[in-house]
Order: C-alpha cells, then structure tokens, then sequence
C-alpha cells in the first residue's frame, strides 16, 4: 500500500527536526488537529495541507495526498474553493461537490487509458481515502449521489491493481466496491465488480473462476443490457476453455440474443467503453476457445479498431491483440 497522508506528514516531520507542537504553532492549527491528522483520523482543509507541505518542504507530496489532486486541471478555481469548503463543513455537501468529484473520477479512468494504470494507483487510493472520508461525515440530500461515486471509485481502484497484476490486492478492493455498490442497491456496479473478478481469474487462467464471476455479473439484478451481453460471451469463453463446449456455445446463444437489444441502450455511465465494438473483442476470445479462429480473428480484428483512439494503446487491449495474432496464425 502507499504511504498515507499521516505517514507522510510524520515522516516529514520528524526529517525537519520539529515537534508536534512547534509546526502545529507555525501553521496556526490546534495541536490535537495536527495529531488526528498524523494518525489519519481526520483531514486537514486544502489551505492547512498546503501551509504543512510548504513548512516541511515536501514538495507538494503532502497538498497532493491530502487532496488526490493528479488528475487533469478537471476543476475550475470554483470548484476547488466549494471542495474545500465541503471537505471542513461536510454537512454543507452540494451537487456541484459531488459533480467535481465526478469529473475528477472520470478523467482519471480516462487517463488509465492513455497513460496506463501504475502511475495513478498512488493518488486514486489517496482519492478513495478522501471521498470515503468525505461520506461518511456528509449529511443531506447530496450523500446519496456522493456514495455512488464514493463505490465508483472504489472499484477503479481494484481495477488498477488487477490491471498492474497485484491480484491479492485487487481482489480486496473488489469486495469492497461489490459491498459498497449493494449498500446502495446499485445493479450496475455490483455487476461491473464481478466483472473486474472475473478478469483477474481470467489473468491467471483461473477458468473455472472466469466462468464463474461473469456468470455472476450476467445475473446480477440490476445490470445492464450491456453488461449481461459482455458477462456471456466472457463466461462461454470460460466454458470453452474448461473444455464445455455445449455450454460454450449456449451462452454465446445468450449473447447472440442481446445483440439488437443493446444497440438501442447506451452504455451505463460507469461502464462508458461497452458497446458493440467492444463487444467484439469478448466475442472474439469465446470463439478462440471453440477453435473457430476465423471467426474470432474477424471479431478480434473489428473490435481493436473500432477502439476510440484515447483507448487505442491502453493496457488492458494487450490480451486482445496476442489473442489476434494468435487466431490469425491458427487459420
């Protein structure tokens, strides 16, 4: 895991040579607030985090921890003063906090895409981190749409660790988003976490597990349209790898059944990259496993470039493209 705001706070310091309450007098905060922020029992406002990290010369590790400021300049001045104000009166939660938030959410799954997974995975946990502090102290009309983002995100951070293959790691922040996604009776992330577990199982060649977790996902009340589609083909490729041919090709059935209707419905906005391009690719890998390699090569082929070109050389495309090379070669 990486270093807490706490942690580094205390390591910078105990490196400057000063006392609690020597920096706690110089940044003008109670000594006990100083304290609760090294044991990350509670948060320091934005301008407090930036006084810390100017006093100890962190460099701006500790305003970032605070915060999880890495994404894009996603905020205006605005939005950056109501999040301050929200994270010091969490009663005073608005949508346009949770909307920020939102924006800084989704920029960063976007920036998974280009820039790949390992550089995020600090500052998201240091965003999770925040978010999670921020709902439980926040009251009001607003906490609802704040704890979707707060599950949203959670799950990001499972999909980042599952991505850069620390499973363990993965596989316990995805229990988490599946429980926070059902606390708030949400279908569709519930199922997308069940996804997530189904891929690491698949990462590992787990194919029991593969058919398993997205047959999950497929049956996950609340799913979409979309989901379900993607969660058969994934689980007929499961089957065929375990040898189940009939099954294989009974959930490709399935699949087959939800095509017309996922072209009339767009894609949850938490699962934004499902459409029936990139249903292709799934397709594809479930026709690999019944050795109809020109049929796979076709879907495999379609659906890498029919990638919008943000995603085009994103991480997770890798598995696709050797599988390509692979039905291409087996023709």
């Amino acid at each position: 895991m990486s270093e807490t705001f706490g942690q580094a706070l205390r390591r910078f310091r105990l490196a400057a040579g000063l006392s609690q309450p020597a920096v706690a007098r110089q940044v003008h905060v109670d000594q006990g607030n100083l304290s609760r922020y090294e044991n990350d029992r509670q948060r320091p406002s934005p301008n407090t985090a930036g006084h810390l990290d100017e006093l100890l010369g962190a460099g701006g590790e500790l305003r970032r921890l605070a915060t999880g400021d890495i994404a894009p300049d996603v905020l205006t001045s605005d939005d950056r003063d109501r999040l301050g104000r929200v994270r010091e009166r969490p009663h005073k939660l608005d949508g346009g906090a949770v909307a920020a938030l939102a924006s800084v959410l989704a920029a960063q799954r976007r920036l998974d895409d280009t820039m790949g997974p390992g550089p995020l995975i600090p500052a998201t946990l240091a965003q999770v981190r925040m978010v999670t502090d921020l709902v439980r102290q926040a009251t009001g009309p607003h906490r609802g749409a704040l704890a979707e983002v707060v599950a949203e995100w959670v799950q990001f951070a499972g999909w980042l660790y599952a991505e850069t293959r620390q499973d363990e790691e993965a596989l316990r922040w995805l229990a988490d988003a599946e429980q926070a996604a059902d606390e708030i009776g949400d279908g569709v992330l519930a199922a997308q976490a069940a996804n997530f577990r189904g891929y690491v199982a698949r990462q590992r060649g787990n194919w029991r597990g593969v058919a398993r977790w997205f047959l999950a996902e497929h049956h996950t009340p609340g799913a979409s349209v979309h989901q379900r589609l993607g969660a058969a083909a994934q689980a007929a490729h499961g089957a065929g790898r375990l040898g189940d041919r009939d099954g294989a090709r009974r959930m490709l059935e399935v699949a087959d059944g939800l095509l017309e209707e996922s072209a009339r419905h767009p894609a949850p906005r938490t699962a934004y990259w499902l459409n029936p391009t990139f249903h292709r690719l799934n397709l594809g890998l479930a026709r690999m496993s019944l050795a109809s390699y020109d049929v796979a090569a076709d879907h495999l082929e379609q659906g890498l470039n029919g990638l919008p070109a943000d995603q085009q050389g994103a991480a997770w495309t890798g598995e696709y493209r050797k599988a390509f090379a692979d039905a291409a070669a087996a023709q």
